[in-house]
Protein backbone atom coordinates (compact mmCIF):
# COMPACT_ATOMS: atom_id res chain seq x y z
CA UNK A 1 0.00 0.00 0.00
CA UNK A 2 1.11 3.55 -1.01
CA UNK A 3 -0.07 6.74 0.66
CA UNK A 4 0.01 10.10 -2.07
CA UNK A 5 1.19 12.94 -0.60
CA UNK A 6 1.25 15.28 -3.16
CA UNK A 7 -0.49 16.12 -6.21
CA UNK A 8 2.64 18.12 -7.87
CA UNK A 9 2.12 20.25 -11.00
CA UNK A 10 4.69 21.85 -12.87
CA UNK A 11 4.72 25.78 -12.82
CA UNK A 12 6.83 28.62 -14.44
CA UNK A 13 5.99 30.75 -11.28
CA UNK A 14 5.50 28.27 -8.58
CA UNK A 15 4.04 31.22 -6.08
CA UNK A 16 1.96 33.17 -8.56
CA UNK A 17 0.05 30.62 -9.65
CA UNK A 18 0.08 28.55 -6.18
CA UNK A 19 -1.49 32.10 -4.79
CA UNK A 20 -3.71 32.21 -7.47
CA UNK A 21 -5.08 28.52 -7.05
CA UNK A 22 -5.33 29.38 -2.94
CA UNK A 23 -7.48 32.52 -3.75
CA UNK A 24 -9.81 30.32 -5.98
CA UNK A 25 -9.80 27.55 -3.13
CA UNK A 26 -9.86 29.49 -0.10
CA UNK A 27 -7.06 27.58 1.30
CA UNK A 28 -3.25 28.77 2.56
CA UNK A 29 -0.27 28.42 1.47
CA UNK A 30 2.63 26.64 2.95
CA UNK A 31 4.19 27.90 5.78
CA UNK A 32 7.17 29.98 4.83
CA UNK A 33 6.27 29.84 1.26
CA UNK A 34 7.26 32.78 -0.53
CA UNK A 35 7.46 34.95 -4.16
CA UNK A 36 11.04 32.84 -5.88
CA UNK A 37 10.65 29.49 -4.50
CA UNK A 38 10.98 26.68 -6.73
CA UNK A 39 8.66 24.71 -4.94
CA UNK A 40 5.05 26.08 -3.46
CA UNK A 41 2.65 24.36 -1.63
CA UNK A 42 -0.96 24.89 -1.15
CA UNK A 43 -2.40 22.82 1.74
CA UNK A 44 -5.55 21.12 1.87
CA UNK A 45 -6.26 20.50 5.40
CA UNK A 46 -5.18 16.69 4.80
CA UNK A 47 -2.75 14.77 2.64
CA UNK A 48 -2.79 14.75 -0.72
CA UNK A 49 -1.67 18.58 -0.68
CA UNK A 50 -1.08 20.40 -4.37
CA UNK A 51 2.64 20.88 -4.65
CA UNK A 52 3.10 23.85 -7.66
CA UNK A 53 6.83 22.91 -8.86
CA UNK A 54 9.19 25.32 -11.13
CA UNK A 55 9.75 23.53 -14.27
CA UNK A 56 12.59 24.83 -16.98
CA UNK A 57 9.91 24.50 -20.12
CA UNK A 58 6.46 25.40 -20.49
CA UNK A 59 3.36 23.89 -20.82
CA UNK A 60 2.78 22.76 -24.69
CA UNK A 61 0.23 19.65 -24.41
CA UNK A 62 -3.24 18.47 -22.29
CA UNK A 63 -2.69 17.83 -19.00
CA UNK A 64 -2.37 13.96 -18.47
CA UNK A 65 -3.66 14.45 -14.88
CA UNK A 66 -6.13 17.21 -14.04
CA UNK A 67 -8.49 18.16 -10.78
CA UNK A 68 -11.83 18.28 -10.92
CA UNK A 69 -13.37 20.95 -8.60
CA UNK A 70 -17.18 21.63 -7.40
CA UNK A 71 -18.58 24.69 -5.67
CA UNK A 72 -19.07 25.41 -2.09
CA UNK A 73 -20.68 27.87 0.45
CA UNK A 74 -23.95 27.49 -1.37
CA UNK A 75 -22.79 28.77 -5.02
CA UNK A 76 -23.92 26.81 -7.82
CA UNK A 77 -21.09 25.05 -10.85
CA UNK A 78 -22.13 28.19 -12.70
CA UNK A 79 -21.60 30.53 -10.29
CA UNK A 80 -18.02 29.41 -9.51
CA UNK A 81 -17.65 29.06 -13.27
CA UNK A 82 -17.92 33.05 -13.42
CA UNK A 83 -16.12 33.81 -10.15
CA UNK A 84 -13.06 31.75 -11.34
CA UNK A 85 -13.05 33.37 -14.59
CA UNK A 86 -13.59 36.90 -12.43
CA UNK A 87 -9.85 35.95 -10.70
CA UNK A 88 -8.26 34.88 -13.85
CA UNK A 89 -9.22 31.26 -15.41
CA UNK A 90 -10.67 30.97 -18.69
CA UNK A 91 -13.17 28.56 -20.26
CA UNK A 92 -11.88 25.88 -22.69
CA UNK A 93 -14.78 23.79 -23.14
CA UNK A 94 -18.15 23.96 -21.81
CA UNK A 95 -19.67 20.67 -21.78
CA UNK A 96 -22.59 21.87 -19.71
CA UNK A 97 -25.58 19.93 -21.27
CA UNK A 98 -29.58 21.24 -21.58
CA UNK A 99 -30.50 18.94 -18.16
CA UNK A 100 -28.18 21.20 -16.01
CA UNK A 101 -25.61 17.77 -16.21
CA UNK A 102 -21.90 18.23 -17.88
CA UNK A 103 -18.89 20.30 -16.68
CA UNK A 104 -16.58 23.02 -17.58
CA UNK A 105 -12.94 22.55 -18.45
CA UNK A 106 -11.18 25.96 -17.57
CA UNK A 107 -7.64 26.75 -17.92
CA UNK A 108 -5.95 28.22 -15.16
CA UNK A 109 -3.38 31.42 -15.63
CA UNK A 110 -0.56 29.12 -16.53
CA UNK A 111 -2.79 27.05 -18.91
CA UNK A 112 -3.76 23.83 -16.50
CA UNK A 113 -7.21 22.60 -17.34
CA UNK A 114 -9.22 21.61 -14.42
CA UNK A 115 -13.16 20.80 -14.70
CA UNK A 116 -15.60 22.43 -12.40
CA UNK A 117 -18.18 19.86 -11.82
CA UNK A 118 -21.61 20.24 -9.86
CA UNK A 119 -21.88 20.03 -6.51
CA UNK A 120 -23.85 17.10 -4.25
CA UNK A 121 -26.98 19.83 -3.98
CA UNK A 122 -26.81 20.52 -7.75
CA UNK A 123 -26.89 17.11 -8.75
CA UNK A 124 -29.57 15.78 -5.83
CA UNK A 125 -31.57 18.35 -7.30
CA UNK A 126 -31.10 18.21 -11.21
CA UNK A 127 -31.29 14.47 -10.85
Amino acid sequence: MIEIQAVTIDAENPYEIASWWSKATGLPLGEGDKPGDDDVMVRTGQDPFLLFQRVPEGKTVKNRVHLDVMATEGRTRDEEVERLIGLGATVHADLRQPDGSGWVTMLDPEGNEFCVCRNEAERESQG
